[in-house]
């Protein structure tokens, strides 16, 4: 993909890469602040502007020319800062492959970290001089590390930067590697090129409505899909500033992401329904009366399931503060498809169906009349497509569905990623699918499932989380939305229903974190009888086991999504830092735990090549 891409000079000029738009901006609006970080989430420390980004990159592209790294990956491990985004910048401009991830702390198993390199066959890391430090103490246990070329990007100094030679670049090339939460098994990379990129964010332009004008806040992490392409690489395509705070201080302080979009007159910032969710809990009415979030005109949100209900809590909670319900910007994408395939319309309200809940677990779409506690399931439309095409197809059959009828969502268009780096047989499964009935494709297999209605797109699980027992279909996220409502000791958002095979049947599981302040005085039979009862209720089922676990324990992805596959193995391995556990036959339970985690055992040895 080639853009023609007007500035605000009016000078026009071809961008086939990022390197070209970056390159662009330096010279258009040189001295306009690109990113300003607040270190502590409220005050700004630093910025660079487009020139100083541009420099930074061009001196670290130099370093990575002088040891010949062109076309090699290079992991990207940064604390929170601006660094991340001149070593991702400067990855590009040497034609490198930039490997985003998480910079490990202390004491932390590096296990994903080191499988991510191994995967990616990265040969350089890029990092900072105090991380690197705290990395070289532990190359003996990480043997993976020691072969990796380490540059310390703080040590470039910025005249190297002429000694920089521009690649030439074009749309096909690619330009990082997106590894996957890994939520169900081993992490994979998703290959990003800068036409994807380019093309994704005309695709968001055209949703958010974005211009010159607008500013943004994030805490969104930059080694996560939403966070890099959406809080980093949007704001440069438009040219529009953007606030950056870590996450971390956002999750301490939920009223650190609202202030500073109060403080700054931001326009467009968003996050996962967690987000929404922890502001409405967290933020007290003192605090909420020294918010302004009028200029607030997109609020974006998708990468987990969109609750209708916490869409009405956010803009009731926060009305008064200037908060506009019509500002929601529900919208679906995934690292495969670079980013974003659907979303609404800039100042259009959500749209909302209500539909049967029963119906839907038997893959039908049918109309609730009016809401019905315990068969009504509201659910929140994520948009039309913004460009791409989108079926809904029979996951079996391989054959389109009918717009009253729920399917796997395939998707087809230049926004789609051009695989998994190294795995040719799982690109071919996931990444080359044709209908069966008109060979028409290849469309890219999302594994969610959902549902079109006038051309709106409605997202109603995952493929693979689906909970089949006794050949009805249930939704897990729904057992856990009502499984965290049975009591006020159970923190919101922060549960996983599964099943595991008992003699035959598969049997639900549910793993709940409980709120600290719940932790010394907690009546175990009370929430468990709540657990229970609730879901025996709402969801005709039987909890075979319930385990409750401590504040921020349960695994979840950099996303924030719930990692199930993750909470099932430690359920079955027992390595779960559980508070108090339940099981209609503790006995038999134990038992189960043992042999199941003996098979998997083996079975994990067997397909990594292991002895037994």
């Amino acid at each position: 993909m080639t853009t023609c891409f007007t500035d605000l000079t009016e000078t026009k000029r071809e961008v086939s890469s990022l390197v070209d738009l970056l390159r662009l901006r330096s010279q258009n609006q040189s001295d306009l602040k690109a990113y300003t970080f607040l270190q502590d989430g409220e005050t700004a420390s630093v910025f660079l502007t487009y020139q100083e980004l541009d420099r930074q990159a061009r001196a670290i592209a130099a370093a990575l020319q002088s040891i010949n790294a062109a076309g090699e990956r290079a992991l990207l491990l940064y604390p929170a800062g601006l660094d991340f985004i001149a070593a991702f910048f400067g990855c590009l401009y040497a034609s490198v492959v930039a490997v985003p991830a998480y910079p490990p702390r202390p004491n932390q198993n590096m296990s994903r970290l080191q499988a991510i390199v191994s995967d990616a066959q990265a040969t350089v890391a890029l990092t900072t001089t105090s991380l690197l430090g705290n990395i070289e103490s532990r190359f003996a246990e990480n043997p993976e590390f020691p072969k990796l070329q380490w540059l310390a990007t703080d040590n470039i100094v910025g005249n190297q930067a002429q000694s920089w030679q521009e690649p030439d670049l074009q749309a096909s090339d690619l330009a990082f590697l997106q590894y996957t939460s890994g939520s169900t098994g081993t992490p994979k990379g998703v290959m990003v090129s800068h036409g994807n990129l380019l093309h994704n964010s005309a695709l968001i332009q055209k949703s958010f409505a974005d211009t010159p004008n607008s500013r943004g806040v994030t805490w969104l992490p930059p080694y996560h899909d939403m966070g890099l392409i959406g809080g980093v690489l949007q704001p440069l395509y438009v040219g529009a500033p953007t606030i950056l705070m870590p996450a971390v201080a956002f999750l301490q302080k939920p009223l650190r992401w609202l202030k500073a979009i109060s403080s700054f007159k931001a326009t467009t910032s968003g996050g996962p329904n967690f987000a929404y969710d922890l502001c409405i809990r967290k933020i007290t009415p003192e605090q909420r009366a020294n918010l302004d979030l009028s200029s607030w005109e997109v609020a974006f949100t998708g990468a987990e399931p969109i609750r209708a209900e916490t869409l009405e809590q956010f803009a009731r909670t926060f009305a008064d503060c200037g908060f506009r319900k019509e500002a929601f910007h529900p919208c679906y994408g995934m690292a495969e498809t670079t980013l974003i395939v659907s979303g609404s319309m800039k100042s259009t309200p959500p749209i909302l169906r209500y539909i049967n809940g029963e119906e839907l677990e038997q893959n039908r779409v049918v109309a609730s009349i009016g809401e019905q506690e315990g068969i009504t399931r509201a659910i929140v439309g994520c948009g039309k497509s913004l460009e791409e095409k989108i079926l809904i197809v029979d996951p079996e059959s391989l054959t389109p569905r009918p717009d009253n009828q729920v399917g796997e969502i395939w998707v087809h268009g230049p926004t789609v990623a051009g695989g998994y780096w190294n795995r040719s047989e799982l690109t071919q499964q996931t990444f080359h699918a044709y209908l069966a009935n008109t060979t028409e494709g290849p469309f890219l297999r999302t594994g969610d499932l959902g549902f079109l209605q006038d051309g709106e797109l409605f997202v109603t699980g995952r493929l693979k989380d689906v909970i089949i027992i006794r050949g009805q279909n249930h939704y897990p996220q729904d057992i856990e939305l009502t499984v965290e409502k049975s009591h006020p000791a159970l923190r919101p958002g922060c549960g996983a229903a599964f099943t595991v095979e008992v003699k035959g049947e598969e049997r639900l599981v549910i793993v709940q974190e409980v709120e600290r302040t719940y932790l010394r005085k907690l009546n175990v039979n009370e929430v468990v009888g709540n657990i229970c009862q609730a879901v025996a209720s709402e969801h005709s089922l039987q909890v075979y086991a319930a385990v409750l676990v401590k504040t921020g324990s349960i695994p979840k992805t950099s996303s924030g999504k719930i990692q199930r596959y993750a909470c099932r193995s430690g359920f079955l391995s027992g390595s779960l830092n559980v508070v108090e556990d339940w099981s209609e036959n503790p006995q038999n339970k134990a038992k189960f735990l043992h042999l199941q985690a003996e098979v998997e055992s083996v079975l994990q040895k067997l397909t990594t090549g292991k002895q037994l």
